[in-house]
């Protein structure tokens, strides 16, 4: 994965986005369905790269969707996606509230300097 500053615009490529879940361990397998079904309503969209769904080997309520993307734009356009509001954000909603896309932080990849934070 590697993070590119389009200094004109401010966006940035190659975003990954965690949403981690506490789920009671008898709901799980409907849970893991859902997840799923979210998961494949992402992949459909453009800019998706890529995801995993996992359940935590020490805390099993605790669950996590991670995906990949080309950028930030695409995933934030995934979410207004018809589909995507239909079928996998009822279910992001139930995330953990907690900042969800990270860039890229490997040895030799630009990062953003200026946080959303500093902007408003």
């Amino acid at each position: 994965m590697r993070t590119v500053v389009n200094s004109a615009i401010g966006t940035l490529t190659s975003v990954l986005v965690v949403n981690r879940f506490r789920v009671p361990v008898a709901d799980g397998e409907a849970f893991r369905s859902e997840l799923l079904t979210a998961r494949e309503a992402l992949a459909a969209c453009a800019g998706y790269a890529g995801g995993e769904l996992g359940r935590n080997v020490d805390d099993p309520e605790l669950w996590v969707l991670t995906t990949r993307w080309a950028n930030v734009g695409s995933y934030r356009r995934a979410l207004s996606s018809y589909d995507v509001k239909l079928r996998a954000v009822a279910l992001l909603s139930q995330a953990i509230e907690e900042p969800s896309a990270y860039e890229d932080a490997e040895p030799g990849a630009t990062l953003n300097i200026e946080s959303s934070r500093s902007l408003g």
